[in-house]
């Protein structure tokens, strides 16, 4: 799995890189179902998370999270990327029975 991240509107620190590394660890069980995952953040505001996943099998995913905390807007946008993957994994699997 390829993973890609852009800060737009400001400028990423290492504490915060270090927790988009972190928060990824709980997808881990995917790479082998991932060709990349481009992760954009914008900071007006608010922090907007956006994520965008493409599959294996060509299907992709976008997704988001927003809130006023970096790490609360990320945590959402993980927990919905988490619920995306496990559906497109589900949904293969089924395919292939």
């Amino acid at each position: 799995m390829t993973t890609s991240v852009k800060a737009v509107g400001f400028t990423l620190e290492q504490k915060q890189s270090d927790m988009i590394d972190s928060k990824l660890k709980r997808i881990a069980y995917a790479d082998d179902l991932i060709i990349d995952l481009l992760l954009n953040i914008k900071h007006d505001k608010a922090y907007v998370v956006d994520a965008t996943v493409n599959f294996r099998w060509g299907a992709s995913a976008h997704v988001s999270g927003e809130d006023f905390d970096f790490g609360a807007a990320l945590n959402k946008m993980m927990d919905v990327l988490d619920n995306k993957i496990k559906k497109e994994k589900d949904k293969i699997q089924d395919h292939q029975k």
